[in-house]
């Protein structure tokens, strides 16, 4: 038994692989490849203490993924990096990401048309691309150095679902400061309480007004739909949901879409490609969630005893899908570990897959897409303004990603010359 190991029962448990990015600043741990093949299901110990099995193989992780009547989403999404999730604590009502089956569908079908309805995505695009040019333009004001992530990236999908939901940029320190408590692998339960009660309150209230004085955002549209519901949605369940698009809804994409970029300033050939052919942006995005998405893996409880890749695994236990890892796999996806925008990707799992798949992945690839065809337009002379092995990455989150991008140009084009 060395470092990595532990000893349970008679068997050693392999330490839960973790993002190694100054080794692979571009994927999983180096792990994962050798799991795939020799241990596909394996047990391991997380940094939080609970052990569960690593599944890392494509076929396995997508059979997972889809039959939330075996393995069910109870237990919270990502229990094996945060020491604040209890995978025991009953599901508080509104708590609609640990529920499965008809109550969590009722939740999903009501959030869905504010993200991700064609008719909705039409209304965001213009919305997002005005947000992109007023941040270009900012930052060409400013000088010719930037942090991409910090000053482009995260201002973006701060003020793109801010929009969605109804919630001003003055306000975004509500859904920042929450989420970084949220997504801290060192937060306790009461930090985060303490973490959450101002957005909630703040939402409460936002809900309150929205009843009597309806907008064209998406807490009213959300209050008008629940009134015409077979169930209608209690004010703390829209709380619950609207927090949720918040703090959920802005550095995910951030991260990716700075990951992304980072990727293509590195891989200058792909950049070169995408510049040159901006039909390829739409690909290139599933490309980059493929290449990023899930890093942090998804967790899940047996409902029964089952068989996952031919390992039995009982009632009760838990499981971590290691999708970063399983849209690696060389079975699905040629060459994986190579950025290709041209790739077709088609079944990727970036996203998640089944009922619980992330509901706000179109708005996402609006704000992805957005983003890029802008930046290659009006920022051709883009760079990194340090060496990659000096860009910071962060650690004790689940969302996995540079901590700055540090970029630099030539000039940034006016929004209408670039257009």
């Amino acid at each position: 038994m060395d470092a990595t190991t532990d000893r349970s029962g008679g068997q050693d448990l392999l330490d839960l692989p973790m993002p190694r990015p100054s080794e692979c600043p571009f994927g999983p741990s180096p792990e994962y490849a050798r799991l795939r093949v020799e241990a596909p299901v394996t047990r391991v110990k997380c940094p939080t203490g609970v052990t569960a099995w690593l599944v890392s193989r494509y076929a396995d992780v997508r059979e997972a993924l889809g039959d939330s009547e075996r393995f069910s989403s109870r237990p919270g999404q990502v229990v094996h990096f945060m020491a604040h999730a209890d995978p025991d604590r009953p599901v508080a009502p509104g708590e609609f990401t640990r529920m499965d089956g008809p109550e969590y569908q009722r939740f999903r079908r009501h959030i869905g048309p504010e993200l991700g309805t064609p008719k909705r995505l039409d209304q965001l695009r213009p919305k997002v691309q005005r947000i992109v040019d007023e941040r270009l333009d900012a930052m060409a004001a400013a000088g010719t150095t930037a942090d991409f992530y910090h000053d482009f990236a995260v201002p973006v999908t701060t003020a793109a679902i801010g929009t969605v939901v109804g919630v001003p940029y003055a306000d975004r320190a509500l859904f920042h400061d929450a989420a970084a408590v949220v997504f801290s692998g060192l937060t306790d339960a009461l930090q985060l309480a303490e973490a959450i009660r101002p957005l909630h309150g703040y939402l409460y209230e936002l809900v309150r007004e929205r009843r009597k004085n309806p907008q064209d955002d998406g807490v009213s549209r959300m209050i008008a739909r629940s009134a015409a519901a077979d169930e209608s949605f209690s004010d703390m369940e829209l709380v619950s949901m609207s927090a949720v698009m918040l703090v959920a809804g802005f550095d995910t994409t951030a991260t990716a879409l700075s990951h992304g970029m980072l990727a293509l300033l590195a891989h200058p050939e792909e950049l070169a490609r995408m510049s040159a052919d901006p039909k390829l942006i739409p690909g290139g995005v599933e490309e980059i969630v493929r290449f990023f998405g899930g890093a942090a893996g998804i967790f899940r409880e047996a409902t029964r005893d089952t068989v996952l890749g031919g390992q039995p695994i009982a009632k009760g236990d838990y499981v971590i899908l290691a999708i970063q890892a399983a849209d690696r796999d060389p079975g699905i996806f040629r060459d994986p570990d190579r950025l290709d925008i041209a790739r077709k990707t088609t079944g990727h799992l970036g996203f998640g897959y089944g009922a619980h798949q992330c509901f706000g992945q179109q708005t996402a690839r609006v704000e992805l897409t957005v983003a890029l065809e802008t930046i290659l337009r009006r920022v051709p002379s883009l760079r990194l303004a340090v060496p990659l092995a000096e860009v910071p990455f962060k650690t004790g989150t689940p969302v996995a990603g540079p901590a700055a991008v540090p970029v630099a140009w030539e000039a940034i084009l006016p929004a209408e010359k670039g257009h």
